[in-house]
């Protein structure tokens, strides 16, 4: 939508979107800033649409806007596989259903609202008069390419939003009854005794013979299965195959400055004023009275016109050819009446910023780093073809990287996912090399791809080392650790199951916990709050003392050692009445916040299928120039059948 997402959020114009999106923000999920008044067949909701042009545009503005919060380049093809053109699809149909749903129920703000709602926006304010200025206005939407139909059409459906959510909140207040209740499940408090059952209370398991184990594997094949591994060699171009002190031709040094002369100099910028006038006699007093130093704008007002300010802006900033050449053409404090291409002006020129033109000098170390770059990029890229010439005549991966003088490395045994036999990643290998070559058959070569940044890969799977279950010799020690820890822990249950059985008939604690040579443990005053702090109790005890009733006797992991615990929920205690009051309406701002956002999600939920809201994800992939997903998925399969024959 501009050319810079980083100098938007920064402008005047970004600062007044997010304003006027606050309320709807906070009830309603974020929504895209750059959502417009568009028409076409991405997203049809009602009578309004979404082109495919529209959603390319907000695509690219979302994907920027990420690369601003994580500070490092977002490509297309990064953001895509993530799924964020399916998501801000999503965000656009509800939010186009939403706005859809709201004028359907006549929830239009009025003309004489939008007008008065328009001209409280200070950035478009006249400096000198501190009024509402439609020129400057009109001026301003265009600098950041917006039309006022756009803007305005903005403006109408976030007042319409923050109308309803201001209804919703005004009149909504949840029953007192419902966050006592709340209230009395936070601040509730529990009481536990316990005691530990840990490998001294059961007989030591015996080792497992080879036979045990071997079925072990087996009952536990899909966690213990190996991976597909593959061995690969691969042949790289990259430019740091080559020279960095590539010789520099000093004509094509010359020729690269002269072309890029201007824009590496700094122009000189001028601030001026233009007053467009009906004639030359009018141009004259006009041009006699800003030479007393009358202001501008009040000057242009008095004759029927709107002073066009142009503020530390190059001579090319100013739309009149005529105009601009006057303008540069004159000292600070000048002026002059100019017959321009657009009809007759009087300018005023202020402050004036001297450019600086640039020497080869100055910008040699630059351009020559430039052009090393290109010349080894080019070079690269000749290699490359004379490792695919050989490669299409009939030379195998390797030799045609030696006629080439390219050099091959092999890589692996690897996973799918870049690990080696020892789980740790393999060196060397990319998420896109991987892709490419889990995709070919053993014994075969892929195409040169395009690995980005001037490089470009070709890889050939010389071995496929297919799904297997480890042999037992090399990972005996580890299942046998394994397997001793789940005997163990079934041992360790059986006795907890046998000990809480106890209590439960009658028995004490306390003598239960002496048979098996253990002490009660007790803890007291646990809320739901504070039990998060507790570092005697595991999270599953903790999870079943909250869940059962007083008396109830239970087992649990042990959260300080191996092993369980028995416990017996010995209180439960309800908070006092005064206390129960003051939380309950402590709580009543946060419980109806919850609820109201809860209703603003329902709301556009219930939009999007009331008014059968269209997807077209096909267009949209289409916007972004990729195939629509049935057509991708043929072609692979396509290009698989290709690559096949030709194999």
């Amino acid at each position: 939508m501009i050319a810079s997402f980083r100098a938007f959020a920064k402008s005047w114009f970004a600062t007044l979107l997010i304003g006027l999106l606050i309320v709807s923000f906070a009830v309603f999920g974020v929504q895209d800033v750059f959502r417009g008044r568009i028409s076409n067949s991405v997203v049809t909701a009602g009578s309004r649409t979404v082109t495919p042009q529209q959603f390319k545009r907000e695509f690219d503005s979302y994907r920027k806007g990420l690369e601003q919060q994580v500070g490092q380049p977002v490509t297309q093809e990064i953001a895509i596989e993530n799924h964020l053109d399916a998501r801000l699809l999503e965000e656009l149909a509800n939010q186009e259903g939403f706005a859809a749903l709201l004028g359907k129920i006549g929830l239009k703000p009025a003309d004489s609202l939008m007008k008065a709602q328009l001209e409280k926006i200070p950035a478009f304010f006249d400096q000198v008069s501190g009024r509402f200025d439609k020129t400057l206005y009109l001026q301003k939407l265009g600098e950041n390419q917006f039309t006022a139909p756009e803007f305005e059409q903005r403006m109408r459906d976030d007042i319409a939003q923050n109308h309803f959510a201001s209804g919703m909140v005004n009149g909504m207040r949840v029953p007192r009854a419902y966050t006592a209740l709340g209230a009395v499940m936070d601040m509730e408090t529990r009481d536990l005794g316990f005691f530990a059952v840990d490998p001294r209370s059961v007989a030591q398991p015996a080792l497992p013979t080879d036979a045990q184990l071997t079925q072990f594997m087996k009952d536990n094949a899909a966690q213990l299965m190996r991976p597909e591994f593959r061995v690969l060699t691969v042949v790289k171009f990259s430019p740091s195959m080559v020279s960095q002190n590539l010789p520099i031709d000093e004509a094509e040094l010359k020729k690269r400055f002269d072309y890029r002369k201007d824009t590496l100099s700094q122009p000189e910028t001028r601030t001026v004023a233009q007053i467009p006038v009906k004639d030359a006699k009018t141009g004259q007093a006009v041009a006699k009275r800003l030479s007393s130093g009358e202001n501008p704008s009040l000057v242009a007002k008095s004759v029927g016109a709107e002073a066009i300010i142009y503020a530390d802006k190059p001579r090319t900033a100013i739309a009149d050819s005529k105009v601009g050449a006057a303008a540069f053409s004159l000292p600070r404090g000048g002026v002059s009446v100019v017959q321009g291409d657009l009809g007759t002006a009087v300018v005023i020129v202020g402050a004036i910023t001297p450019g600086h033109t640039v020497t080869l000098e100055e910008v040699r170390p630059a351009l020559e780093a430039e052009l090393r770059k290109d010349a080894a990029a080019q070079k690269v890229y000749d290699i490359s073809q004379a490792y695919d010439d050989a490669h299409a005549g009939g030379a195998s991966l390797a030799e045609a990287a030696k006629k080439a003088g390219a050099p091959t490395i092999t890589l692996g045994p690897v996973t799918e996912q870049g690990q080696g036999l020892n789980g740790q990643p393999v060196p060397g290998v990319t998420p896109q090399m991987l892709k490419t070559a889990f995709a070919l058959a053993a014994g075969t070569d892929s195409e040169i791809e395009d690995a980005g940044q001037g490089e470009y890969f070709a890889v050939r799977v010389e071995k496929v080392i297919g799904k297997a279950l480890p042999p037992l010799a090399e990972v005996k020690p580890q299942l046998v650790r394994v397997w001793m820890l789940r005997e163990m822990t079934k041992r360790l249950q059986a006795k907890a199951d046998e000990l809480a059985a106890r209590v439960k008939k009658g028995e004490s604690l306390e003598a239960v916990a002496g048979s098996v040579g253990q002490r009660v443990v007790r803890v007291t005053g646990l809320d739901r709050q504070n039990a998060a702090q507790n570092q005697t109790l595991s999270r599953d005890a903790l999870g079943k003392a909250f869940n059962l009733p007083k008396g109830d006797v239970f087992t649990a992991e042990n959260g300080q050692a191996f092993g369980l615990v028995v416990a017996k929920l010995e209180g439960v205690h309800a908070p006092s009445g005064s206390t129960l009051a003051r939380a309950t309406e402590d709580m009543r701002p946060q419980v109806t916040m919850a609820l109201f956002r809860e209703l603003g999600a329902d709301a556009r939920r219930y939009a999007r299928t009331e008014l059968k809201v269209k997807v077209n994800t096909d267009q949209a992939r289409a916007a972004l120039g990729l195939e629509p997903e049935d057509t991708k998925g043929k072609g692979d399969k396509a290009k698989t059948s290709k690559s096949e024959k030709d194999q």
